[in-house]
């Protein structure tokens, strides 16, 4: 199969690239930047997602018509996200440019991006969405970020859409909502000591990959809708 994954440089999207290529799928990644000292096979797209347009015509560009899956790994957060130091209400204008930044990256580019992918990838006979959502973005998850939150709990409604307008076209949609990562150890730090991390609180990015391979491995008449991904340890789950 052939895989674009839109936010592949690093930690989860850079586990997924290498991850899915080693199994045999053809890869090209986005990313702002093209990653230093790159040597896999994977081909590679440099699309800024803070200008969603811009962004959609150089990815359509350069994937090609061959792509038949899209996982879309986009998430940035606010300052001090995750830390006692988060104040929602923080005073200053750089705060707002960066919720107006937030919810572009997260939110507007997704729309804009897949809306311009959608009519290539239903050429294919099996085609596919993966999309990393959060359990930020879960009903009752405990989390103040209220940016961040908004864009996941946003990107859950933009699977359920997509999943609804292309039924009839065998879209197979599905919504990852993952829990807290281990994204400091890639592929290349073996499993147990990933999982060691954290202490049961963070979950090593080897499992997504490997959720991920089985997705792709279902018959054109199967799919998971959602997939609900916490550490054995979170105690919001």
């Amino acid at each position: 199969m052939s895989v674009l994954i839109v936010g592949a440089s690093r930690g989860l999207g850079r586990a997924l690239a290498a991850g899915l290529a080693h199994a045999g799928h053809e890869v090209v990644g986005v990313a702002r930047t093209v990653p230093e000292g790159e040597t896999s096979e994977t081909r590679w797209i440099a699309a800024d997602l803070a200008r969603p347009s811009e962004a959609a015509e150089r990815i359509a560009a350069g994937a090609g018509p061959e792509v038949d899956t899209i996982i879309w790994n986009v998430g940035i957060w606010e300052r001090d996200a995750f830390s006692a130091a988060y104040d929602f209400t923080a005073p200053g204008a750089e705060h707002d440019a960066e919720i107006e930044t937030l919810i572009t990256t997260n939110v507007t580019a997704a729309v804009v991006v897949l809306r311009r992918l959608l009519p290539a990838l239903l050429r294919h006979e099996q085609r596919r969405v993966i999309i990393t959502g959060s359990t930020s973005g879960l009903r009752g998850s405990g989390r103040p970020e209220v940016a961040f939150g908004a864009s996941k709990h946003a990107i859950h409604g933009i699977a359920d859409a997509l999943r609804e307008g292309y039924r009839a076209e065998r879209l197979a949609v599905t919504t990852l909502q993952l829990g807290y990562l281990n994204t400091e150890d890639g592929l290349d730090v073996p499993e147990r000591e990933a999982a060691e991390r954290g202490a049961g609180t963070l979950i090593p990015v080897h499992d997504v990959v490997k959720v991920v391979r089985t997705l792709l491995e279902l018959s054109p008449v199967a799919f998971v809708r959602d997939l609900t991904l916490p550490a054995i340890l979170d105690e919001r789950f």
